[in-house]
């Protein structure tokens, strides 16, 4: 078995399909220079420069022949932003007539350094599109979720006045709560405050976001620790400062997450800092991935263990006397009772070998590397995020920079993705009096389906999303047939995707070109201002529009209440984003200098918080000067003099407010290690309640108390042998909606199945066959892809395929079931609602 591979940067020179597949995407995305200007973005274009000839002449250059075509020069340049990462990209989009001709990299900022991904221009392949939806439509027939459902164009007064029926309808008979809506990350920011505003007034708990499908356990875990739940530092230049933050990192620990696919522009400002800093990077991952070529090491610890990985070197760091003592001493609480609980616990890195397949030396090496290699900053996104035990690993995770003095300094911190605004972003307060709206569902999206079919806290009989739920959500199948009995739904987006078809009312939403607002680098509280490049796309709105016309409409409808109930609360200038910006930066704590002037005038984009228009935006969270503590104390004057947020004003491990806090969930203060039941090996595992609590992270809503580290038995594997894990498919997608994209779907159109050689052999899989991948839920088809580069237990199922994607067919891609019907949605993180769907067990045959 495969316990690691741990290879030198640049020394890995074997000749494998996966060097094969990333030379086809790059040079499919050369092809598109042949199309439409601007389709190849910089780094495409720079990996097919040829090397200049002997003598120092470049033979093969030739002139851009555009820059003098009168045809193909822009009359306009509008600046945007890409929407497709948290890379945050500020793009140029050039224009002819109205037409776009190109989509440039912002070269002023140099953290952007002029680069973009493959995904940028697709962008333009929205607003080009000709499977848009383009008006709102209402079913006329067919069974719910049929492909051969017909829907008839009606006006959108039509659409938003039965919508505002249906929900009056709910709200007059007591069952407000039978209502909920559930966001995405595709919205324009601020939209989930009008949502919260609407259900606030309607008096529905059930106003949900797409954290729980996401990234929302990272964030929980920073809150309880350090005071703030986001990601702690920044990239590029501190503005109070003067220095460079995460690129003076000297060590760069990286944990589920594969930055090369899925924050490409940002993860290659690291990687041009890493070569004056010569920082170690060390890549943590079941499987090898264009992130991990980067690697100075690689370690590949079993699907869902990364919690005892990081169990294993707190002990040895604690025990090894390895941490900063004088740090400790003045800014951590609980660390005697942190060093006295691993020892009893016996977390040694020979206890976590056991677990994670990673040998102990390795895990005491990491340790030692990440203590002494300083600064060391530490990167997560959804391979950590999608496990069981998200928020417990992500605490471990914010306990070993708190030790090692790894916080609040630059190139240190836990960088761990997030998904919400920074902060939240306020309105004015109502007015009027609003109902008592109870406890929400627990939290996950997913407890929808449980909800509609069980009854279980209670029903839900009218949902809208703004996402696509048949794809996202755990356990597709048990998905299918609640939206199948669900009374009413309303699905609001770019193209007839899967969840459309369940839907009595569809809406039409804009694309990223088609608005006007900011966009936000989820990672490090970076916000761009971006202007509309082109006109709507048929009769498309936005979302804020969405919103807003639907108050109004609720407003024309309500029997209960004068029409003023809801139109003083939806003001109708806050459909011009700059106004509705306007009553954000005036209401949001920490906000003040993020005008719409400030940021339009900035190459750059500017993090939050920022107070004031001379404030330059914190980057380095909880840094030991003045900007920081200025912004601080403009979040919270109680924050005064206070260097993390915590009521303590330290970092806290464990204190007995936070133990009791946990406690009736299940949880503790202190780390107590679980995994999920498919993972290989009995490890301890976690058992769920029948019965529900307020949950304590979200105390909104509910949740099941656990119990922690039950005996697991393995019994799955006599039948199911391997781990199955999903992820993003290549750099060329992002969710589900790039496969709606030409682009897209001709590069990585076809689900490629990575499974290792000799696991392939046995199994009589040729490179690519094709595969059928089964677990105890579903099974999804794929095509074989042989690869060392990954564990010889674990197999890799790329998600965001559904059958719904029918641009695939012009190329002859099949039509794929989602990687989530492999899912079982019964395990979840019961604090911050994360989907387990970083491990399944599975087995994998030819079809």
């Amino acid at each position: 078995m495969l316990e690691e591979e741990s290879s030198p940067a640049g020394e890995r020179t074997d000749f494998t399909r996966r060097g094969v597949l990333r030379g086809a995407l790059l040079a499919s995305a050369g092809v598109a220079a042949g199309g439409p200007p601007g389709l190849v973005p910089f780094a495409a274009q720079a990996a097919f420069a040829a090397p200049p000839a002997a003598g120092g002449t470049d033979k093969s250059s030739m002139p851009d022949f555009n820059v003098d075509s009168s045809a193909l020069s822009p009359d306009r340049t509008v600046h945007s932003a890409c929407q497709f990462c948290n890379s945050n990209c500020g793009i140029e989009v050039t224009l002819k007539l109205g037409r776009i001709l190109e989509v440039r990299g912002e070269q002023r900022d140099p953290v952007q350094a002029g680069n973009l991904c493959v995904k940028a221009p697709m962008m333009t392949e929205f607003v080009y599109n000709r499977l848009r939806l383009t008006r709102p439509l209402r079913r006329v027939s067919g069974r719910k979720g049929d492909p051969k459902s017909r829907f008839e164009p009606i006006s959108w007064d039509e659409a938003l006045n039965i919508i505002a029926r249906r929900w009056l309808a709910l709200r007059d008979a007591g069952e407000a709560r039978a209502i909920a809506n559930r966001t995405t990350g595709r919205l324009p920011r601020g939209t989930g405050a009008l949502v919260s505003r609407v259900f606030a007034l309607l008096g529905s708990p059930n106003d949900t976001d797409v954290g729980p499908v996401c990234n929302d356990a990272g964030g929980n875990a920073l809150a309880a620790t350090f005071g703030l739940g986001n990601f702690t530092n920044g990239y590029g230049v501190d503005g109070a400062t003067g220095k460079e933050d995460l690129g003076s990192a000297k060590f760069l620990l990286l944990l589920g997450t594969n930055q090369a696919e899925t924050h490409p522009v940002t993860f290659a400002h690291l990687l041009r800092n890493r070569k004056r800093t010569g920082a170690r990077l060390v890549v943590v991952d079941p499987r090898s991935t264009p992130t991990t070529a980067h690697a100075d090491q690689w370690i590949a610890p079993k699907p869902h263990t990364d919690f005892a990985l990081a169990l294993g070197m707190l002990h040895h760091i604690v025990t090894a006397k390895l941490h900063d003592k004088a740090f400790v001493d003045r800014w951590v609480l609980g660390f005697e009772e942190l060093r006295n609980h691993l020892k009893a616990k016996g977390y040694t890195p020979e206890w976590a070998a056991g677990v994670t397949g990673v040998s102990a030396a390795t895990i005491r090496r990491l340790a030692v590397d990440y203590a002494t290699r300083r600064p060391a900053a530490i990167f997560c996104n959804a391979g950590i995020s999608h496990q069981l035990g998200a928020f417990d690993t992500y605490r471990t995770l914010a306990m070993l920079a708190a030790v090692t003095g790894n916080i609040g300094v630059p190139g240190g911190g836990c960088n761990f993705m997030h998904n919400t605004w920074p902060g939240g972003l306020n309105l004015p307060s109502l007015k009027v009096a609003t109902p008592s709206r109870g406890p929400a569902l627990p939290v996950g999206p997913d407890t929808f389906a449980e909800s509609i079919l069980t009854g279980r806290p209670y029903r839900l009989k009218a949902v809208m999303t703004e996402g696509n739920p048949l794809i996202s959500s755990a356990n597709t199948g048990k998905v299918r047939e609640a939206f199948a009995k669900l009374d009413f739904y309303v699905y609001t987006g770019l193209f007839m995707e899967e969840a459309a078809y369940y839907a009595d009312i569809i809406l039409p939403v804009c694309s990223g070109l088609e608005f006007e607002g900011v966009y936000m680098r989820r990672d490090d509280r970076a916000i761009r201002w971006q202007d509309a490049a082109v006109e709507r796309v048929g009769q498309s709105r936005s979302d804020i529009e969405i919103w807003i016309d639907l108050a109004h409409a609720l407003g024309r409808n309500d029997r209960r209440h004068p029409d003023s109930y809801w139109t003083d609360a939806f003001p109708a200038e806050w459909k011009s984003y700059p106004k509705l910006w306007d009553a954000f930066v005036a209401n949001t704590p920490g906000m003040g200098g993020m005008t719409r002037d400030r940021l339009r005038s900035r190459a750059e984009p500017l993090r939050w918080p920022c107070p004031t228009t001379d404030h330059p935006g914190v980057s380095t969270l909880y840094l030991d000067h003045p900007s920081w503590y200025g912004a601080a104390e403009s979040l919270d004057p109680a924050n005064h003099g206070k260097r993390f947020l915590t009521p303590s004003g330290r970092i806290e491990i464990t204190t007995p407010s936070l133990e009791s806090r946990l406690a009736p969930s299940g949880h503790h203060a202190l780390p107590i290690f679980y995994t999920h039941p498919e993972v290989t090996g009995a490890n301890p595992t976690i058992a769920y309640e029948d019965r529900f609590i307020p949950n304590p992270i979200n105390p909104a809503a509910l949740t099941r108390p656990v119990r922690l580290g039950v005996p697991g038995s393995g019994a799955v594997h006599a039948e199911y042998p391997l781990m199955g894990m999903t992820g993003r498919p290549s750099v060329a997608h992002f969710a589900s909606v790039t496969h709606w994209t030409p682009t897209g779907k001709r590069l990585n159109g076809i689900r490629l199945v990575q499974i290792h050689p000799s696991t392939a052999r046995e199994l009589g899989i040729a490179d690519g066959d094709t595969v059928i991948v089964e677990s105890p839920r579903g099974s999804v088809t794929g095509t074989a892809l042989l690869d060392s580069g990954i564990r010889v237990d674990t197999v890799f199922v790329p998600n965001t395929f559904g059958p719904a994607q029918q641009v695939g067919d012009d190329y002859g891609d099949p039509r794929y079931e989602p990687a989530n019907m492999l899912i079982d949605d019964r395990l979840h993180d019961n604090l911050s609602g994360q989907q387990a769907y970083k491990c399944f067990a599975c087995r994998v045959r030819r079809k």
